[in-house]
């Protein structure tokens, strides 16, 4: 098996001055002598394509992902593509959902979570297949592929702190308990909430929480969305007969995708036809400073980003799926220090 990496260049420091004054640099003072500047911007380190697949035939439509115990997953089509995090190398496609004798084929994969020991996979057919992480054997099923029962499609997931929130057609978002769900549950489990994202329709959705909140890069209503997780878990009776509306800010571009990883948090976002990389410093993101530390539509002026439907972040790499150029783009991201005399 091949990987595609892609070498760059050091770029001279006047370079990295120039693009300084395009984009974000965070500010530190050094006494009366000096204030440094740092910058980030990413550089290209890999990609992941449909030839590293298998006997490298087939195709990779990749939309959501997600990272987990240095394992890559991708939904991709039909199937679920599980790829090493640090060596890119193809680990396994599970093709299947399969407990005892029953079997159901994965069919339009759209989303993909990882959380405590499970795989959550969301299907536009209208399901959530719930698998272990390590055996990839079925644990149950929410939703039966009928779109009139449990979920109208499936076209995003999150699980973190016992919680699962499911985004289905339209302005609708479930949300669950990870105890519901185990292997004697059934199929049309009851959500315990609701909530609005004020506008929607039946493209991927990228979600994710941090800091006690649920996080949706509303692309349809041109904001980020915010959900206190505390306010859902006390109103969550209510909402199941009005759905809890989220808390917004104003917005020029589209969000597409968000994650958060240690320092950032990781989003895609798009003005008509051009489809940006932007990192945020996660404090000031939650707080809805909009202030980008990297806000790119390129790599170093080459590379240009297609739809970035789902990105994620381990260590220094960033992941991004382009679902336009049907690759898993691998970025480096690199800090350079400017110090200005005063």
């Amino acid at each position: 098996m091949e990987l595609t990496y892609k070498t760059t260049m050091n770029k001279i420091p006047f370079l990295l001055v120039l693009l300084c004054l395009f984009t974000n640099c965070s500010k530190d003072s050094n006494g009366d002598d000096a204030t440094t500047y740092n910058y980030f911007y990413p550089t290209d380190e890999a990609s992941i394509t449909a030839a590293q697949i298998g006997n490298g035939t087939g195709t990779l439509d990749p939309k959501g992902i997600a990272i987990a115990n240095e394992k890559l997953y991708v939904a991709n089509g039909n199937v679920l593509e599980v790829f090493n995090a640090v060596t890119l190398a193809h680990i396994k496609t599970i093709t299947e959902y399969k407990k005892g004798t029953t079997t159901i084929p994965l069919t339009e994969i759209t989303s993909v979570a990882v959380d405590n020991g499970r795989i959550y996979i969301g299907s536009r057919e209208s399901r959530l297949f719930v698998m272990d992480e390590n055996t990839n054997a079925g644990i149950s099923t929410v939703g039966n592929g009928q779109w009139w029962n449990t979920f109208v499609h499936v076209f995003g997931v999150v699980v973190k702190d016992g919680l699962i929130f499911v985004k289905e057609k339209e302005t609708s978002i479930k949300v669950f308990e990870t105890s519901q769900i185990t292997e004697t549950s059934n199929w049309d489990l009851k959500p315990i909430a609701k909530l609005n994202t004020l506008n929607g329709f039946d493209q991927v959705y990228s979600l994710d929480v941090e800091a006690g909140n649920l996080v949706v890069a509303g692309r349809d209503a041109k904001s980020y969305l915010y959900y206190n997780i505390a306010y859902i878990k006390a109103n969550a009776a209510a909402s199941l007969t009005e759905p809890l509306k989220p808390t917004t800010s104003t917005f020029n571009a589209k969000p597409i995708a968000v994650s958060f990883s240690k320092d950032w948090a990781i989003a895609s976002e798009n003005s008509g036809s051009v489809n940006n990389l932007v990192l945020y410093p996660k404090a000031e993101f939650m707080n809805r400073t909009y202030n980008a530390s990297v806000n790119v539509s390129d790599v170093l002026g080459q590379n240009a980003f297609g739809s970035i439907v789902g990105v994620a972040q381990l260590n220094d790499r960033l992941f991004l799926s382009d679902n336009t150029n049907k690759k898993i783009r691998v970025l480096k991201l690199n800090k350079s220090v400017i110090e200005e005399q005063n």
